[in-house]
């Protein structure tokens, strides 16, 4: 029997082997034509046998001997295809570049299911920021650049997409912000810090519009900007890119206080270059503003510097790093509605900072093109701020971790993502009781991505995440030497599971014509800002609540993408319906105890969010020049689930006056006297429009741009009861939107020199982003970027 079994072995070996020997290769690389980059995971397919490319834009395919048609296809490039005869044992050498594909729904992009793909095809709300618009406007943080897109708002420095969040004091954020897939909020706040991305390094910014915890965690309640940087391309790149801004005087000259000019200045400088298999990427930026609010002035300077090494066409490693250091002034609120840009003393904070991430990745590809991602970040802040009231300085430092793996099983055209994520924070700072603590998060997750009939792609992802905070059991907070509030933790331990998900789909119902819908699950823990804050800011005490608990909810959307195209003017339209439901939703309230009365983050209850959003981007050539255009409306009706009528609020019981309606409307600024009392959730804007379009006519360009933001119709009534000086009489003299416009242009004598000329708030609107502060005046910008 041995001796048989031995012979059917080397019988089934011998054949295996003349199989192989009959077998024919196909093999060469695929370059980007424009600039002869190689293209990594792109997809070559012969009928049902398929790879993608290495890091070095190298394939090999195995093939039976015969006749085929070979598809060589790329992500935001236009596909090819080679028809092709093989004969056994040869070996064919098959060598293209592929052209940037001029539709804009075949742009590329990768936060919606941590791989690429088309825009087109996106299962969810996306926009894609390129950074010519960043140039071009003469951004100084990437707020400014947000603040652009439909259905983004930024309030006090607070991102709230499609009214998903409110203002929350620079606490907790629904929001969450990547820089290169990888999760950038600050430890104990859980918030971003827009000036730390590098601006003068990016190849794209993307945003994803609703709840996207199911793929990266815990802050992505309400969606997700991802930075993605740039790397360098075949031939080295450096841009060098100054600025001066000067501010106009109020429109009202009598609250002008200065003597000295009132400007902003600074630049950026930015060097990519490859070294054979080694990639460098060098950066920096220098900002200095002296505002126009009294005692508000920043000096900051960022540098970063980054390295990837190719070790074979399989492995490559890198390292990225990013410092910021800053310093300055600014005050909460105004003095009064005659001194709308004076402080009162009590408000002003001074501030210094230190702020640096070290970034180290390794991606593999194994024989069989699964792809493995190791990725880290080390974070660490620094802050040094202190008033007249309290002490504010914090440090924290952040740990991340994270193994990803992705295989795509190109013959059934199924994309499945898995992966495992760590991090784990360290916090200390007198706000938190001047004691030390610790947190950790543990998560998984996978994601499928199916294409089917050539027009249908499916989306499913599922992610489970484990929360834990260690504290001291009993936490001591402290004015001098005077302990003044204790709170108790039991076991000195907080921890909590949570699993979410998300579906979606896109179906191409026609060429350019692209029908989604999607449903995604949101969670957020609550940050140990929220949970254990203590201090005075403005005069108002901010106090801790231990038993605050994480908020989840929901959102769900139809859409319409449909593209066109006007002589070469590529473009697409995009109409969405959308709701939002949050439970539990964690908000600043006050709280109705003491003098002045404090506030506190709360569990407000259930909320919903309903809205309907349009867009339309494009570029190319319009009447014959070259145009870039992005505009938008956005409309929202958010309300709280349980919201007191007026009578209820006059006549209810004392039982009544302990519930989540009664407390919701109670805080409502829409429910002082004169006013409707009507259901709106505070920090809104129920109406919002923009746009920016810019065009080209042989060295000059033109451009304009505006935002329209209607009346934010509820606040915190206390603020303008108590805490900020005329701000009633100031909302209800200006109660009718703001409409904010800006220009500019610019003259490019070649192909390495730009000169532009900003205006930003061209009729020096007098306006307010979020209560108690006004924007800055009428702005003239003078700008020159370099290439060489």
């Amino acid at each position: 029997m041995n001796k048989i079994a031995a012979t059917l072995s080397v019988l089934l070996l011998l054949a295996a082997t003349i199989l192989q020997a009959q077998k024919a290769t196909l093999t060469g690389t695929l370059t980007e034509q424009e600039t002869g980059d190689p293209l990594l995971s792109a997809t070559i397919q012969a009928g049902t046998t398929g790879t993608i490319t290495d890091l070095d834009g190298h394939y090999e395919l195995s093939l039976d001997p015969g006749d085929y048609e070979v598809v060589f296809s790329f992500v935001g490039f236009e596909p090819k295809r080679e028809k092709i005869s093989l004969k056994a044992n040869e070996t064919r050498q098959l060598s293209l570049s592929l052209s940037e594909s001029p539709n804009i729904l075949s742009t590329a992009t990768v936060t919606s299911g941590k791989h690429e793909r088309a825009l087109g095809e996106v299962t969810v709300s996306l926009d894609v920021l390129k950074p010519s618009l960043l140039q071009n406007t003469n951004q100084t943080s990437l707020s400014g650049l947000l603040d652009k897109v439909p259905g983004v708002n930024l309030i006090g420095d607070q991102a709230n997409i499609r009214g998903g969040s409110g203002f929350s004091y620079g606490a907790g954020s629904r929001v969450l912000l990547l820089v290169d897939d990888i999760p950038i909020l600050q430890a104990d706040a859980g918030y971003p810090q827009w000036e730390d991305v590098p601006l003068e390094n990016i190849e794209q910014v993307e945003v994803v519009k609703g709840a996207a915890s199911a793929l990266y965690g815990s802050s992505a309640l309400n969606g997700i900007v991802n930075v993605r940087t740039a790397y360098p391309k075949s031939k080295p790149e450096t841009k060098f890119a100054p600025f001066l801004t000067s501010y106009m005087a109020p429109k009202n000259k009598a609250t002008k206080w200065w003597d000295t000019p009132r400007y902003a200045a600074g630049g950026s400088i930015s060097h990519k270059q490859k070294f054979g298999n080694l990639d460098v990427v060098l950066g920096g930026n220098y900002f200095r503003n002296e505002s126009i609010n009294d005692s508000t002035w920043s000096r900051r300077g960022r540098w970063n510097v980054g390295a990837r090494y190719r070790i074979t066409d399989r492995l490559s490693v890198g390292l990225s790093s990013n410092f910021n250091k800053s310093k300055g002034s600014s005050f909460f609120f105004w003095g009064g509605v005659d001194s709308l840009i004076l402080r009162p003393g009590a408000a002003v904070s001074e501030s210094s900072s230190l702020r640096f991430n070290i970034d180290p990745y390794l991606t593999y590809f194994d024989p069989a093109n699964n792809r493995h991602k190791l990725m880290g970040r080390f974070f660490s802040v620094k802050n040094d701020s202190e008033t007249s009231e309290s002490d504010q300085s914090n440090q924290s430092d952040v740990t991340y971790g994270e193994y990803q793996f992705q295989r795509k099983m190109e013959n059934i055209e199924l994309i499945l993502t898995a992966g495992g994520v760590y991090i784990g924070t360290a916090v200390r700072a007198p706000l938190y009781g001047d004691t030390t603590f610790t947190s950790r998060n543990l998560a998984g997750y996978l994601q499928m991505d199916k294409k089917m009939f050539d027009r249908l792609n499916l989306s499913a992802g599922f992610r489970y995440e484990h929360n834990n905070i260690i504290t001291p059991e009993i936490i001591e907070y402290k004015q001098g030497s005077t302990v003044v509030r204790r709170d108790t933790v039991p076991g000195g331990e907080i921890k909590e599971s949570k699993p979410v998900f998300r579906f979606g789909a896109s179906y191409e119902v026609r060429h350019s014509t692209f029908l989604r819908a999607s449903w995604g699950q949101g969670y957020r823990f609550p940050s140990i800002a929220e949970k254990f804050i203590y201090t005075l800011f403005g005069g108002t005490p901010i106090i801790p609540n231990v038993d605050l608990t994480s908020e989840t909810g929901w959102s769900a959307e139809i859409g319409l993408r449909q593209g066109f195209k006007v002589g070469g003017f590529n473009a697409f339209f995009d109409v969405a319906s959308f709701v939002s439901e949050y439970q539990n939703m964690m908000e600043f309230n006050i709280v109705l105890a003491g003098f002045p009365p404090p506030f506190q983050s709360q569990n407000v209850g259930d909320t919903r969010i309903r809205g309907i959003e349009t867009s339309v981007t494009g570029k190319g050539e319009l009447f014959g020049l070259e145009t870039t255009l992005l505009a938008g409306y956005t409309y929202i009706d958010p309300k709280f689930k349980e919201f007191a009528s007026p009578d209820s609020l006059k006549y209810g019981s004392e039982a009544f006056k302990k519930t989540d309606a009664y407390r919701n409307a109670i805080n409502s600024s829409i429910c002082s006297s004169g006013n409707s009392c009507e259901n709106v959730l505070k920090y809104r804007y129920r109406h919002t429009a923009k746009f920016d379009v810019e065009s080209k006519a042989g060295k000059f360009s033109f451009g304009v741009a505006g935002i329209y933001n209607s009346f934010m119709e509820n606040i915190d009534e206390v603020f303008e009861a108590l805490v900020v000086p005329g701000l009633r009489q100031y909302r209800r003299e200006n109660k009718h939107g703001d409409l904010i416009l800006s220009a500019r242009t610019s003259f490019s004598p070649n192909g390495h020199l730009k000169i532009s000329l900003i205006s930003n708030n061209l009729t020096n609107r007098e306006y307010t982003a979020r209560p108690g502060k006004v924007e800055p005046t009428r702005s003239v910008t003078l700008r020159v970027d370099y290439d060489f």
